[in-house]
């Protein structure tokens, strides 16, 4: 990415070579540069005074912070709430929860306190996929995947049975 030292000119003819394709796109690409560029006048990253920039999300171990998700879907009604350690099994999360929800409306409530309890807790968020469906939520927080489900889908993906078979043989596999 290039560096900028203060105002930058965003007059593509000062640039412009002969390409007839570099007169098309400099009107486009230059006020983006402009904009990547804005508020880097100096080349070093700026940070505190103490010399270590600040820490962008919390330091709450796994358990606690799944604690904490597990509690939250449960006061606020989520039925039949399941966490799964997925510790050395798929890569992706350190933990599954799943639970269900009575409606669209309420796994969509469900699925955007999730995200507000992240924010209030600064726990990483990642993404949330499915909320306009609502049949199936996931909720992306890096090291737990949060997926609510509207019960008929629940029993129809079973995802208890596939990762739940999974914990067991990793067990099984480390017991040996």
């Amino acid at each position: 990415m290039p560096q900028c030292a203060g105002a930058v000119n965003t007059d593509w003819r000062d640039f412009a070579p002969v390409s007839a394709r570099w007169r098309l796109a400099a009107p486009l690409l230059l006020p983006r540069l402009y904009v990547m560029c804005r508020g880097m006048e100096n080349n070093t990253p700026s940070s505190p005074a103490g010399g270590t920039a600040p820490k962008r999300y919390s330091d709450v171990p796994l358990e606690e912070k799944l604690a904490d998700v597990v509690t939250w879907l449960e006061e606020h009604k989520a039925a039949r709430v399941v966490s799964i350690d997925m510790a050395g099994q798929g890569g992706f999360a350190e933990a599954l929860v799943i639970a269900s929800a009575g409606s669209v409306r309420h796994a969509q409530s469900l699925a955007d306190g999730v995200g507000e309890l992240c924010r209030q807790r600064n726990f990483e968020y990642l993404r949330m996929e499915g909320y306009t469906a609502g049949q199936w939520i996931l909720v992306d927080m890096n090291d737990i995947v949060v997926n609510v489900f509207l019960e008929p889908v629940r029993e129809l993906y079973g995802l208890e049975a596939l990762w739940g078979k999974a914990a067991s043989l990793a067990e099984a596999r480390s017991g040996e």
